[in-house]
């Protein structure tokens, strides 16, 4: 299985990455995409994709961090690299007050308009979106850009299941952390099942929001992707294996990903 989101550029896991690898390949976790937040994170994401051969990275600008210096330049030059498999992470956010809302805005419109620029293979790569509290502002923005709907994926979906229904009325794909594991996410367990199995991923986006049965335990790690794989296969009445590798063939598809090497 691939950790599609998880950010191992972060102070929690950034000093001790060869062991987080070695085990997430103990649990059968054999590759991991570590997703871009800053254009700062873009450079220092690349240079571990570029280190380890089971990772890969993304280029992008989370709208928390709208606020900040960024670097569209370092943005580009790292999406334009074979390690780097994806944008983003970009999208909006209406949980907190900052940064503003046209501040937010402001960076996504920058952002979709970068990627338009682009030609070739950087154009082509799927876009990791991040959508809390803002389904009804973030599709009408994704749906007036020129690339096709599958390209985008919602990572971490924390939501109902009209929000699902409208993510993939939209056309997208939809990935789920460990929230959807949450005695108190009930209403995200309801949407898991109405994901098709051809558009479903599965992501730790550690080193935050360790599953259950795993949940008190700081920070989270790629290696706890296999709760939240048995616990939306045992929630869909599905066989455990064949449902990670049903997640293994989406994860490797979306993202161009060939076959991962042991770690």
């Amino acid at each position: 299985m691939i950790d599609t989101h998880c950010h191992l550029a972060f102070p929690q896991l950034a000093g001790r990455v060869e062991e987080v690898l070695a085990d997430a390949a103990g649990a059968g976790v054999h590759g991991m995409i570590t997703v871009s937040t800053t254009s700062a994170d873009c450079r220092e994401s690349l240079a571990l994709a570029e280190r380890f051969e089971n990772v890969w990275c993304t280029a992008g600008i989370h709208p928390l961090y709208a606020d900040q210096a960024c670097d569209w330049e370092t943005v580009r030059t790292v999406a334009r690299h074979p390690r780097c498999v994806a944008w983003g992470e970009l999208g909006l956010d209406n949980h907190y007050q900052e940064p503003l809302a046209a501040t937010q805005r402001r960076i996504l419109e920058e952002h979709l308009a970068l990627i338009e620029s682009c030609s070739g293979d950087a154009m082509d790569k799927p876009l990791i979106i991040h959508c809390r509290d803002a389904f009804d502002d973030l599709l009408p923005v994704l749906g007036d850009a020129s690339f096709e709907a599958n390209r985008c994926v919602f990572h971490c979906f924390n939501s109902t299941s009209e929000d699902a229904r409208k993510v993939l009325d939209f056309g997208a794909w939809i990935s789920f952390t460990g929230i959807v594991t949450f005695r108190n996410a009930r209403q995200v367990a309801e949407a898991a099942k109405l994901v098709p199995p051809d558009r479903i991923m599965v992501e730790t986006d550690s080193p935050f929001l360790t599953p259950e049965p795993m949940r008190k335990i700081f920070p989270n790690e790629p290696q706890y992707l296999v709760h939240i794989a048995r616990f939306l296969a045992d929630l869909r009445g599905a066989d455990q294996d064949e449902f990670a590798e049903v997640l293994d063939a989406n994860a490797r598809s979306f993202f161009g990903i060939s076959a991962p090497q042991r770690c």
